[in-house]
């Protein structure tokens, strides 16, 4: 067995109540990653220090009150010409934020243009708004100052069910983008009312395997197991909900599905701390990295999807982390025949949708900006995932861990040993004792995981 360590830099949480104190660097300061440079070139000097106030009387005309109007007008352009004069970096973050949410595409290129001028590289005019928050996540390029208001303002002029979300806290606002997608603002269990959302599930009606003769046995699900109760969830009615709330084993969860990066994860959402009520999860309609941002709707607090953290508001205040259970991704047909006893979501769920995201609209990577990538496994590369004992996290790459456990061979690091377990893979230690761990894309777990150890054969 080998490990090797991730060559990419951590990137830099930015400490929102703190941002305008940043330090910025200028070239030569912070060395990148050969292959960071290698993709986006090098980065431009970024300056210290606040904006003057022509800036930020420029960034008020440019890209707050220009939501409130019904055209770009002159004052815009005018604005836009000192922005991109400033040769500030830092400012094409907020012209990434406008970006996002401009369907012209004689404004967008002006905008990229901007951008261009503030990077000092040319921005294409095919998926400009990409191109350009893609270099700005590989360089780090610093936010500027008072940016969270900003992008608040924004944001919630374009989705109003965004103000309670939008607020300081352990998040990399930078980084936050619109899914396209609105939030999912029911609260718990009205979720069988209509939204013009992506549709959560509260308490979903299930079957026995018997029943759920609408599935194949090559059919992808979600297999989890509580206390000896066993639940399929198929990727068919995971795709359509992205997240249910349910209860298995008499414990209750919060199940998360990022079809973008292809992680389904189960977070125990009872017996929480005194004076916190059970989290209710939602999906917000925000992403980071082409991760889902998801949210608890009783308090509004933001939550890490991925390590299960919440980042803002009173729960992250109280310092909540919710713990695991893991997902087992598998084929229906070794699920049922390993688990019979096993019960499914019912077909209704689908809402009559058939959607295949995995192997249709995202087949050829990430479909939205995710800036650098470690290059030691490809993008979309399986990995089961999980940290160890010591904080060490630690990706498998499926299909070589999955073959070392058929031919019989021990697949471990420190307490972390892999089970196979109904056509999937799930990590124990060395008691037997569950711990949690998913299967996602290699791109997403290395994104918040940036330190993770490599298990090779």
């Amino acid at each position: 067995m080998a490990l090797t360590r991730g060559v990419r830099i951590p990137l830099l949480i930015v400490f929102l109540a703190i941002v305008s104190l940043w330090t910025g660097r200028s070239h030569g300061e912070t060395s990148l990653p050969d292959y960071v440079v290698e993709q986006f070139g090098t980065p431009p000097a970024v300056p210290t220090g606040p904006l003057s106030a022509d800036l930020q009387s420029a960034i008020q005309t440019a890209f707050v009150d220009s939501l409130r109007q019904p055209a770009w007008g002159k004052d815009q352009v005018v604005a836009l010409e000192t922005i991109a004069n400033s040769k500030d970096p830092r400012l094409a973050w907020i012209i990434s934020d406008l970006m996002r949410f401009v369907t012209s595409g004689q404004l967008n290129a002006i905008l990229a243009e901007a951008a261009s001028s503030l990077l000092e590289k040319d921005i294409p005019t095919e998926n400009n708004w990409g191109v350009l928050t893609d270099h700005l996540i590989a360089w780090d390029i610093p936010a500027p100052p008072n940016y969270l208001s900003v992008k608040r303002a924004i944001f919630t002029t374009v989705v109003p069910g965004w103000e309670k979300i939008f607020v300081e806290g352990d998040i990399d606002w930078r980084h936050v983008s619109w899914g396209g997608v609105l939030i999912d603002g029911r609260p718990y269990d009205k979720t069988d009312e209509m939204c013009n959302c992506i549709p959560a599930a509260d308490n979903p009606e299930v079957s026995t395997a018997e029943e759920a003769t609408w599935l194949d046995d090559d059919d992808i699900v979600f297999g989890i197991e509580v206390n000896g109760e066993f639940r399929a969830y198929p990727r068919r009615i995971m795709e359509v909900r992205e997240m249910v709330n349910d209860t298995i084993g008499g414990r209750d969860l919060g199940i998360p599905y990022c079809t973008l990066c292809g992680a389904a994860q189960a977070y125990f959402t009872d017996q929480m701390p005194v004076g916190i009520e059970r989290p209710v999860l939602r999906t917000s309609g925000l992403l980071i990295r082409s991760n889902k941002v998801m949210y608890d709707v009783v308090t509004h607090s933001v939550f890490d999807t991925f390590l299960g953290n919440a980042v803002t508001g009173p729960l992250a205040e109280k310092g909540l982390k919710l713990k695991q259970a893991s997902v087992v991704t598998t084929d229906w047909g070794t699920w049922k025949r390993a688990h019979p006893e096993t019960t499914v979501l019912v077909e209704a769920l689908a809402l009559g949708r058939d959607f295949d995201f995995r192997n249709g609209r995202d087949a050829n990577g990430p479909i939205f900006p995710v800036g650098d990538i470690d290059p030691r496994l490809p993008v979309q590369e399986d990995i089961i995932g999980i940290v160890a004992a010591s904080g060490t996290p630690i990706a498998f790459q499926r299909s070589k861990a999955y073959l070392a456990l058929k031919n019989g061979q021990e697949v471990a690091f420190e307490n972390v040993r892999l089970l196979l377990d109904a056509g999937g893979i799930r990590a124990v230690d060395e008691s037997g004792k569950d711990l949690g761990s998913h299967q996602a894309f290699w791109f997403a777990w290395s994104q918040f995981h940036p330190e993770t150890e490599l298990w090779t054969n």
